[in-house]
């Protein structure tokens, strides 16, 4: 077992090291899971199989020391003292194969229940959705705030809330769903969305906004223009740069597009049933659904609440909305 559990370990250890590299897309949900179900195994044979048999043999061990002892006595010899209590501990210790896999389960058991149906952490990689979140810092997503899914498949099995305009949620990226990205719903299923000269508006209304004191983006060394918006019930910062032309450049051939018309002002949509319109807060520094289409509600990985860490910042800790 010792031979079977090394190569188990090292095909784990090779998959982690490839990830790293590059050389593959990693998917860490279906690692988990495959953690869970490998240790959930060696878990149970070590309570049912491994540990009765270690039992019995120290058992067994202990009783014939003791015997080997009193004979001794019998025959009037000295015997050389043995610690018993030492010598069954010894021999009902975890070997190595089990201490790292059956001696892991209820962690890792643990850490996929709370990533796979409560929160899961997540990363904020770019740029897009200043002045809300910024680049490093890192939050917690409730993964059952749209319902409970089914680990790796995605699966709905129980429905809860539906995503309303002006949510953060963390999806997976339509055209490659082994990326995770995070935006804000301006557009649920039927409404018409439109991104004109730079003013969002929806269901033909202007989405209400006034202006705010300039940003200043310290990675790009400058201010950019912010607004205070009402989208749906929440009050939404946002960034314009006027230097950017307000026409979508190399929009993609996406499923839906024949519901959007792209003018030189913009892009207007109607938004396709099951499916939400989403941007980033830095209008004019994120590839969002006027690029590359509309999120299937399938994609939806669960809703964004809480800042639980940035090392370079720790002011930033704590709800964002």
């Amino acid at each position: 077992m010792g031979t079977l559990t090394g190569v188990v370990l090292a095909a784990f250890a090779g998959y982690g090291l490839a990830w790293y590299a590059g050389a593959i897309d990693g998917n860490f949900a279906l690692l988990l899971l495959l953690a869970v179900v490998i240790t959930g195994v060696y878990w149970v044979a070590e309570r049912w199989v491994f540990l009765p048999r270690r039992r019995a043999a120290a058992e067994h061990a202990v009783a014939e020391a003791q015997r080997r002892h009193d004979e001794c006595v019998r025959q009037g010899v000295v015997p050389e003292p043995v610690d018993l209590e030492a010598l069954r501990r010894r021999l009902l210790a975890q070997p190595w194969w089990l201490d790292w896999t059956a001696g892991l389960f209820p962690v890792i058991l643990a850490v996929f229940v709370l990533r796979s149906f409560l929160f899961e952490p997540f990363k904020i990689p770019s740029g897009s959705m200043i002045p809300t979140l910024h680049v490093g810092d890192l939050i917690l997503v409730n993964k059952y705030h749209y319902g409970v899914r089914l680990p790796v498949v995605n699966t709905k099995v129980w429905d809860n809330h539906e995503p309303q305009r002006g949510d953060v949620i963390v999806f997976r990226y339509p055209p490659q769903p082994s990326l995770d990205y995070i935006k804000r719903v301006v557009g649920v299923p039927g409404d018409e969305v439109a991104y004109l000269n730079k003013q969002l508006i929806i269901n033909g209304q202007p989405v209400p906004r006034e202006a705010a004191p300039d940003f200043y983006d310290a990675d790009a060394m400058r201010y950019r223009k912010q607004f205070i918006e009402t989208i749906g019930d929440k009050r939404v910062h946002t960034l314009v740069d006027d230097e950017r032309p307000p026409f979508i450049p190399m929009a993609t051939e996406f499923p839906g597009r024949d519901q959007c018309r792209y003018t030189v002002e913009g892009v207007t949509c109607r938004v396709p049933p099951g499916h939400y319109f989403v941007m980033g807060d830095n209008r004019d520094n994120s590839l969002d659904s006027r690029y590359w289409g509309f999120v299937p509600e399938r994609n939806i990985v669960g809703k964004a609440v809480f800042v639980w860490m940035n090392f370079g910042d720790l002011g930033r800790i704590g709800p964002f909305e």
